[in-house]
């Protein structure tokens, strides 16, 4: 199943009673859908997450799957004449609430485990600052931050980041876990200013006359504007994360970004893999889980045996 939800009305993925969580809400509408029992314990309709979301984060690409018995999804097709999984998709989505998408839902390859199958994991974390005007639309998916940053400094900072690394600085492990990550790749990036028929330029504005292409489609004198042009964009792949690591990143980056504290200071929580108190995680709603990447079809049940093997760092 591919998923994308706006975690603003959420308790994060995970099911906790007496409260809304996206895991909990999508089990609830398959029980329903599926007409299974709530308390079936032969058939209890869990779903295997790709990536567990905090409180208020979003997603646009979170994968999970589920066991269903070939009986149980048959009996969604009703008085429609469609597959039993066409059938499935169209009642999700014609009951979830409008805080859930589903995107995509088919029968997983053999050994697919959306959890420890998956090869790395995107997320991007959205920030308006004072370069840049920010659009009220975005307001429950993007940061604002009155200054402007330095992007130099903090992409310099999210650097010292990629490879394989004790995270302990920024993360807190699961029981019996560790913060042993290996980041891919880690920058910050300014969205370029753009309309919807081209290139606004920077500083120009949405009443100025546009493009060629925009003139010729009849909107003389206005260029519609692309939301999220010159947000201040971090994106992380990594294999995996720790709880709050994203975001315990980025507010150290943001740190650096306002000259509050230095590059240094920076790689020093890097070394010394220590909680200390001194930067937390970030407010939730500019994060968004973007993506989520896994092996080809008959490496899917190796990459989950190797994945479940607990990590530790080469010796210097």
């Amino acid at each position: 199943m591919d998923l994308s939800y706006d975690g603003g009305g959420f308790h994060g993925w995970a099911r906790q009673p007496d409260l809304r969580t996206v895991q909990g809400t999508v089990e609830s509408v398959l029980h329903t859908v599926l007409r299974v029992p709530a308390d079936d314990a032969d058939e209890p309709l869990r779903l295997t997450v790709a990536g567990r979301t905090d409180t208020g984060v979003h997603a646009v690409g979170q994968v999970c799957h589920l066991d269903v018995g070939e009986g149980t999804l048959a009996r969604c097709v009703g008085h429609m004449d469609v597959p039993p999984l066409t059938a499935l998709h169209r009642r999700l989505n014609h009951v979830l609430p409008g805080d859930i998408t589903l995107r995509g839902l088919a029968e997983a390859p053999k050994g697919f485990d959306a959890r420890f199958s998956a090869l790395e994991r995107t997320y991007v974390y959205r920030i308006a600052d004072g370069a840049c005007v920010p659009d009220p639309r975005l307001r429950g998916f993007v940061l604002g931050v009155e200054e402007r940053l330095d992007m130099e400094a903090m992409t310099a900072a999210a650097a010292m980041t990629v490879g394989l690394h004790d995270f302990g600085s920024f993360a807190t492990p699961n029981p019996g876990g560790t913060t042993i990550r290996e980041v891919k790749s880690a920058l910050w990036r300014r969205v370029p200013v753009m309309g919807m028929f081209g290139s606004a330029g920077v500083g120009q504005g949405w009443n100025s006359r546009g493009t060629d292409e925009a003139t010729a489609h009849g909107h003389q004198g206005y260029e519609v504007p692309a939301l999220e042009s010159g947000l201040l964009c971090f994106t992380i792949v990594a294999d995996a994360f720790a709880h709050n690591m994203v975001r315990s990143l980025v507010n150290a980056c943001v740190e650096v970004g306002l000259h509050r504290r230095s590059l240094n200071w920076f790689a020093g929580k890097m070394s010394e893999p220590v909680r200390e108190g001194s930067t937390g995680p970030i407010a939730a709603k500019g994060l968004t889980f973007e993506h989520v990447s896994y092996p080809a079809d008959d490496e899917l049940a190796s990459r989950a045996e190797s994945i479940r093997a607990r990590r530790t760092l080469p010796e210097q």
